[in-house]
């Protein structure tokens, strides 16, 4: 990975009224070994389970194409010879954006049937650059495909119509919202807050979506954003280091680390404060969440407990939970942490803590270093950070 780049993917949706299930998809791939992220928003032909079957099996079979071949036009042959044809309104029964962004920040675009995709630098809008492929066999089928090179701080607005015709009919919006004044007020959450994150500025647009639609969606609603920018870095320190001869080096890391810093643990917490210098206090505020407290050092963004914490942000990794109904205990502060970065690096100490051997101990008191590849791989697999682990 670019030590200056990250690739941040998030979206929004939200399901037409009286609806169960959106008949949207949006799906997301981090290519690690190829430092390159793939983005596919996939609108199925009305609303619905049937829509939404048809809407994920597109997304699903734009990512496997995209991902294990290089050529757009082939990316088009392959989806257009699978995705059917409605018999009535002889449309296609899914339409889709995909997205293929490396951490040089090369992109590679195709649109069928969505809204045009929006490329905002800063507050101001970018024209993109975009060719017809032409298909032999489907020439009834407009496939619009681009490139361009990403400058830092580049964000793509990908959405469904359910964005761009809401409001549809009303005075003031009489054939929606529109794609254009979408991303006029994507522009002006921007320049009120420039280091807005792609899951807050999804969400507003979604938001405002619904909003133009009375509160109750008209169709389904869904906005993904990709913002190709300089990394968030957090840091997470856990255990004691095997040889109390590296105390200084984990020190030093904590002292050093140009982004935030979590210590999960009262005996690393002890080691740093004790080599740095720093008084170490409990947080007494949050004394019945139903784990120990958290407590402060200058210089750390938070300190708690270690191996049960960590157990609970396993957990909630796991089951996804939106970052609004995140507990307010130390875990879901660490969680809130780490889905707020984009980069998470780990420094794991090796020191047999004697207290987690009991055999009668919870099953979730795992040896501290096993929890971590769990977080780890949550962490890569479900929300797309990057992450590194030292154990030293």
């Amino acid at each position: 990975m670019a030590d200056n780049a990250f690739i941040d993917v998030d979206h929004a949706q939200c399901s037409k009224h009286r609806q169960s299930i959106c008949g949207d998809a949006v799906l997301s791939h981090r290519i690690k070994e190829e430092g390159r992220v793939l983005a596919v928003l996939s609108d199925g032909l009305g609303s619905g389970v049937k829509a939404s079957v048809l809407a994920n099996l597109t997304a699903s079979m734009a990512l496997k194409f995209a991902s294990t071949c290089t050529d757009t036009r082939s990316w088009a042959h392959s989806i257009m010879d699978t995705l059917p044809i409605c018999e009535v309104r002889k449309i296609s029964y899914s339409t889709f954006t995909l997205i293929d962004l490396d951490e040089s920040g090369n992109l590679r675009f195709i649109e069928h049937g969505n809204p045009p995709l929006a490329l905002l630098r800063g507050a101001e809008e970018v024209e993109l650059e975009r060719s017809v492929i032409t298909l032999e066999r489907w020439k009834e089928r407009l496939i619009y495909h681009g490139r361009l090179q990403l400058a830092i701080g580049d964000r793509l607005l990908c959405c469904s119509d359910g964005i761009t015709q809401s409001g549809m009919g009303q005075p003031t919006m009489p054939l929606g919202w529109t794609r254009e004044r979408a991303a006029d007020y994507a522009r002006e959450l921007i320049r009120a807050n420039p280091e807005m994150s792609s899951r807050r500025l999804a969400t507003a647009l979604m938001d405002r979506a619904l909003a133009n639609d009375g509160g109750t969606a008209r169709d389904d609603i869904s906005c993904a954003v990709v913002h190709f920018r300089v990394p968030r870095q957090l840091l997470v320190m856990t255990g004691p280091p095997f040889a109390p001869q590296r105390d200084f080096e984990l020190a030093q890391a904590a002292q050093t680390f140009p982004g935030r810093k979590i210590i999960c643990g009262g005996t690393t917490a002890t080691i740093i404060g004790r080599v740095l210098r720093r008084p170490i206090t409990v947080n007494l505020g949050q004394i019945d969440t139903g784990l120990p407290p958290p407590a402060r050092m200058e210089g750390i963004d938070l300190i708690t407990e270690g191996a049960l914490t960590l157990a609970h942000v396993a957990q909630l990794l796991a089951e996804e939970v939106p970052v609004a109904r995140l507990p307010a205990n130390p875990a879901g502060d660490i969680v809130r942490l780490m889905l707020g970065s984009d980069i998470i690096h780990f420094i794991v100490g090796t020191r047999i803590n004697e207290a987690h051997q009991d055999p009668n101990t919870p099953q979730e008191l795992d040896l501290r270093r096993n929890i971590v590849r769990r977080i780890v791989s949550l962490l890569e697999e479900k929300h797309l950070n990057a992450t590194s682990v030292r154990f030293i």
